[in-house]
């Protein structure tokens, strides 16, 4: 793979729960791109849900790991790529990602997120247990943590007034 630069390779980051995934699948249908969720990649090569693995093998290789699908995975010409949460916040994986495209943050607030994953149809592992105030102050947390590698995006978009079209017209003029 070339090392140049790649407009029509975008990367959505973000918090759990801010909806990369969806918006992912959304941008690339309306921009006629491939998607691809690299954290459904993951799943794939390893045979065993991130969880596991993550249970099985700890943080350090998980990330390892999820370093060489991102790193190594054979891109189509035009993508949009959902990644994981933590992606962004090691190794050199924001340099490597607007290197090779453009990366859109979908920013939310503490409350906002909380609120969408305590009423998600799966339960995130690292979540277990945690509702309401705790759940918020968890999320804070990490988002202090986050926000660093999240802010070296690209594009810094609303994630409350986020719409397709707008996303397009972003990605169109970089």
């Amino acid at each position: 793979m070339s090392t140049n630069s790649n407009p029509n390779h975008i990367y959505l980051i973000g918090f759990m729960g801010c909806g990369k995934t969806t918006w992912s699948k959304k941008l690339a249908a309306r921009l006629e791109y491939e998607f691809i969720d690299l954290d459904t990649v993951l799943v794939e090569r390893v045979g065993k849900s991130i969880a596991e693995y993550f249970a099985e093998h700890g943080e350090e290789e998980f990330r390892r790991l999820e370093s060489e699908v991102l790193k190594q995975y054979p891109y189509p010409e035009k993508a949009v790529i959902s990644t994981g949460g933590g992606l962004p916040c090691f190794f050199d994986h924001m340099d490597w990602m607007n290197t090779h495209g453009q990366t859109l943050y979908i920013k939310l607030s503490p409350k906002t997120l909380a609120d969408r994953l305590e009423n998600a149809r799966v339960v995130r592992p690292v979540l277990q247990g945690k509702k309401g105030d705790e759940l918020v102050a968890f999320i804070d947390g990490k988002l202090a943590e986050r926000e660093g590698f999240y802010n070296q995006a690209t594009h810094i978009l609303d994630g409350l007034t986020l719409n397709v079209d707008d996303m397009a017209a972003l990605v169109a003029t970089s």
